[in-house]
C-alpha cells in the first residue's frame, strides 16, 4: 500500500495514525472538517508536524457530504482507508445526537459507497469500547453489544453493521479496532486525563462522576496507532479490542497525575451520568494472536509522557478554550 486515506487526520488518534504512515514513507491523503467540538489550535498544532512532510495532503471537507467524498476518490488514487473521522464524546451524543449520525454513520457509508465505486479493497473503521455499555468485564469481541447507552455508542454500532453488509456484498476487506479510553500528548481536551492534568497543576477543581472508583482500560496513544496499523493487513472481516488490558481506578489515575505534577488535586464528585459505566477491560486475546500486537506502555510510564508533554507546551495549553 503507497496511498492510504486518513479521515479525522486533525484528531488525536488520526495525527498519530497519520505520523506513523508518513515515518514509513506511505503517501497520506489527510481529510478533516476541522469542526470546534474542541479548540480547532489543538488541532492545527497536530496538522503543523503532518505538513512537514511531502507525502502529507490535507482536504478540509466533511465526509458527511457524499458529493465532496466522491470528488475526493475521483482525484487521487486510493490502496486502504482508515476512518478516524467521528464525532466523539460519550456525554455529548446524548445532548445533540443529530451530529453524531451525520458523521459517524453516514459518513462511513459515504466512505464505503466510494470504496466500492473506486475499487478501494481495504478499510479500517474506528469503532469504540462504549459498544459493550454494561456488559460483563473483560470485553470479548464476540460479546453481543446491541444494547447502547448513548447515541455515540449506537451511532457506532450502526458504522460497524454497515461495514459488514459492504464486506458481504462487495468483498471489501475490513477491519474494525475498538479503542479503550485512549490518552496521551495532544490528546483531546475534553477527555479526564487532560483536564486532571491542566486543572491539578492550575490549582482548579477537578470534577469526578461518581466515587472516582470506576475502573477504565486506559490505553495509550502510540500503541492504539500501532494497533491500528496492524489492522491494515487482511483479515476478512474482523472485529479487534486494542485496549491496556489493565483497568485501573479514577482515582489511581489522579493520585499517579499528582505524584507526577507534585500538586495535590481539589476534587468535586458529582453523581455518576447514566451513560457512564462502572468499568472497561479489553480482552484482548484475538489481537495479540491475528494482529501480533500487544500494548507495550505501562499508565504508570504513559501518565509521565503525558504530564512531560503539558509540560513542555503549557502555556499553548492553558490558552486553549474549553
Amino acid at each position: 500500500m503507497t496511498n492510504i486515506l486518513v479521515t479525522g487526520c486533525a484528531g488525536f488518534i488520526g495525527w498519530k495514525v497519520s505520523e506513523k504512515l508518513l515515518k514509513e514513507n506511505i503517501q497520506v491523503i489527510g481529510v478533516d472538517n476541522l469542526n470546534d467540538y474542541y479548540d480547532p489550535r489543538l488541532k492545527e498544532w497536530r496538522l503543523n508536524s503532518l505538513k512537514e512532510d511531502k507525502n502529507f495532503s490535507l482536504r478540509v471537507i466533511d465526509i458527511s457530504e457524499y458529493k465532496h467524498v466522491r470528488k475526493l476518490f475521483s482525484e487521487h488514487p486510493v490502496d486502504a482507508v482508515i476512518n478516524l473521522a467521528a464525532r466523539a464524546g460519550v456525554r455529548s451524543s446524548v445532548e445533540n445526537p443529530w451530529v453524531y449520525l451525520d458523521t459517524n454513520v453516514q459518513g462511513t457509508l459515504n466512505l464505503l459507497e466510494c470504496c466500492k465505486t473506486f475499487g478501494v479493497k481495504k478499510f479500517v473503521l474506528a469503532s469504540t469500547s462504549s459498544i459493550y455499555g454494561l456488559k460483563e468485564v473483560p470485553f470479548s469481541e464476540g460479546d453481543q453489544t446491541d444494547t447502547p447507552l448513548a447515541p455515540y455508542s449506537a451511532t457506532k454500532k450502526g458504522a460497524e453493521v454497515l461495514c459488514y453488509t459492504y464486506h458481504y456484498l462487495h468483498g471489501i476487506d475490513i477491519s474494525i479496532p475498538r479503542y479503550f479510553t485512549v490518552y496521551g500528548p495532544a490528546g483531546r481536551p475534553d477527555m479526564s486525563i487532560f483536564l486532571f492534568i491542566k486543572k491539578i497543576d492550575n490549582g482548579l477543581p477537578i470534577t469526578v462522576f461518581g466515587d472516582g472508583r470506576q475502573k477504565r482500560d486506559f490505553s495509550y496513544i502510540d500503541d492504539i496507532a500501532d494497533g491500528t496499523l496492524k489492522c491494515l493487513q487482511p483479515c476478512g472481516y474482523e472485529i479487534f479490542n486494542l485496549g491496556s488490558d489493565n483497568p485501573v481506578e479514577l482515582m489511581y489515575v489522579i493520585n499517579l497525575i499528582e505524584d507526577v505534577l507534585k500538586k495535590r488535586a481539589s476534587i468535586e464528585f458529582l453523581p455518576r451520568h447514566p451513560a457512564d459505566v462502572p468499568a472497561t477491560w479489553a480482552n484482548i486475546e484475538k489481537s495479540k494472536e491475528r494482529l501480533n500486537w500487544s500494548p507495550k506502555t505501562t499508565i504508570e510510564d504513559g501518565i509521565k509522557k503525558t504530564v512531560a508533554w503539558y509540560l513542555e507546551n503549557k502555556e499553548f495549553i492553558n490558552s486553549l478554550k474549553e
